[in-house]
């Protein structure tokens, strides 16, 4: 599974505005509804059910908020650089600046568990990292985060 799989380039967002993390959830919410034609509501009610299970902010500054829904016939993401830094109940305490959304469908057990680790290994990597925090423009965020599939093709 490549990101490129999950992620197309109008589901990135450079800035986003939000000032704690259920105003993350919300506008990633907004942003999923857009590119899925999922009701927004449903998908934000979701990702907060996720959110009680316990945190998806996994350390050094990176969230990776995920969610099964019936309505998908295939998984969706959305990656958001946050503008200020927030609050995302991470592991390691540290205020989140890098989302990447991952929604799937309800059935897609092993495969939603294969997206979540590739994009784990994707974000655990620190030159990457700076470099997506480095990036202006959602088409750079883009470029960035499918490079390494274009180099291994």
């Amino acid at each position: 599974m490549e990101i490129s799989d999950l992620l197309k380039p109008e589901a990135v967002v450079a800035h986003l505005k939000a000032g704690n993390k259920k105003q993350a959830l919300q506008e990633l919410s907004k942003y999923a509804a857009e590119i899925t034609g999922v009701n927004e509501r449903r998908i934000f009610e979701t990702l907060l059910e996720r959110e009680r299970l316990g945190t998806t902010g996994v350390g050094n500054g990176i969230a990776i908020p995920h969610g099964k829904l019936p309505d998908f016939k295939r998984m969706y993401g959305v990656f958001a650089r946050v503008d200020k830094p927030l609050d995302f109940e991470a592991i390691d305490e540290q205020p989140v600046d890098l989302i990447f959304l991952l929604l799937a469908p309800e059935g897609a057990g092993a495969d939603h568990l294969k997206a979540l680790a590739r994009v784990s290994r994707l974000l655990r990597d620190p030159v990457m990292c700076e470099k997506l925090r480095g990036a202006e423009s959602a088409d750079g965020l883009y470029m960035l985060l499918v490079q390494n599939e274009a180099q291994a093709a």
